[in-house]
């Protein structure tokens, strides 16, 4: 059941499934002054249990849930090769959908998903939070605004360590699990948000550390439309400050760092992020020259919570989605790329 506007009251949103991700947006619902957790569906051990303990009701199958349910719109957050039947799901009743990162697990299966929400004229959103981010919003703001000039070069890093109670789950030793399609994939969401389309892929991968299926670590190369290259490097398995987790401190269960992990340059500055510092010549340019820094101050604010007002506002047609469907499958693409061209050993074009 669906119900199409709630101009008062807090609109009534289900989570399909209640891993770590999706406990995290039930928790942040139960305080939010726009939508409130309306029903939790997952038939694992302990979610009935915990779906009591916070007072909301439980549901073992979705599609239960769906038919019984007056709701606004649904949060899924399944395993990623659930997300296209259950996106459909949803879409069928004519329910908004905010899709957990990845859209899908296939190209294909996005394509299905994203023409099924535009056929039922649905709104479908990819959970890329870091798009909320004031931080990330100021630096494209800065970007557009001419701070850097045209865009030249970015390096990225994502490097930090994993404990081993985190491979204990059979999938995140196996391929499709590591840190490519479940990290980087966010890295490659921001640069897109900032920089534009990616054209072409270049990537190797290695599992030297821990010697899984999957790999452990990753250099990429991306090439963009405008003609910018990035360099960006990923591994869980190094000891090192330099990812955006820790460094923008986005999430209360890390310990925020001042350091950066984005370096973005160009024609006329440079860019930091997540510390928003700006490099550029006063005077005359040359690099023989004193260079200048500025730095761009933001409240902090958690994009999750950003993210849930922005989900009512596309559910009752205030606003357009920030990371629509279409938006997410292209990351996607990109992400698949890093694996294809490392496994190809050669440029894919996109």
């Amino acid at each position: 059941m669906t119900s199409s506007a709630f101009p008062a009251a807090r609109m009534p949103v289900a989570v399909i499934g209640a891993g770590a991700i999706g406990r995290m947006h039930l928790e942040r619902m139960l305080a939010h002054p726009d939508i409130a957790p309306a029903a939790v569906a997952d038939p694992g051990e302990g979610v009935r249990a915990y779906a009591e303990r916070i007072g909301v009701p439980w549901f073992a199958d979705y599609r239960d849930m769906l038919e019984r349910t007056p709701l606004g719109a649904a949060i899924v957050a399944t395993p990623n090769h659930t997300h296209a039947d259950v996106g459909l799901a949803c879409i069928a009743r004519k329910l908004p959908v905010l899709m957990e990162k990845p859209v899908t697990d296939t190209v294909a299966q996005g394509r299905t998903l994203c023409d099924a929400a535009e056929a039922a004229g649905v709104p479908l959103m990819v959970g890329h939070q870091r798009r909320h981010n004031p931080i990330l919003r100021s630096a494209r703001q800065l970007i557009a605004d001419g701070a850097v000039g045209k865009p030249v070069s970015v390096t990225a890093m994502a490097t930090w360590l994993k404990p081993d109670t985190y491979f204990e789950p059979l999938w995140r030793r196996q391929a499709g699990g590591g840190p490519v399609l479940i990290n980087l994939i966010h890295d490659i969401d921001l640069l897109r948000f900032l920089i534009g389309e990616i054209e072409s892929v270049q990537a190797m991968t290695s599992n030297a550390v821990r010697g899984y299926e999957v790999e452990d670590t990753a250099g990429v190369l991306m090439r963009f439309a405008c003609g910018a290259v990035a360099v960006l490097a990923v591994s869980d398995a190094t000891v090192a400050p330099w990812n955006w987790d820790l460094a923008a401190g986005e999430a209360a269960h890390y310990a925020q760092l001042d350091v950066n992990s984005h370096h973005i340059s160009g024609t006329e500055g440079s860019l930091t992020l997540p510390r928003l510092e700006v490099w550029r010549y006063a005077g005359r340019s040359g690099w023989h020259e004193p260079l200048t820094q500025t730095r761009t101050p933001v409240h902090r604010a958690d994009p999750y919570v950003e993210q849930m007002r922005h989900l009512r506002a596309v559910a009752e047609g205030r606003e357009t989605p920030v990371c629509s469907g279409l938006d997410g499958l292209r990351t996607l693409e990109a992400a698949l790329a890093v694996h294809e061209a490392a496994r190809l050993q050669r440029t894919v074009v996109l």
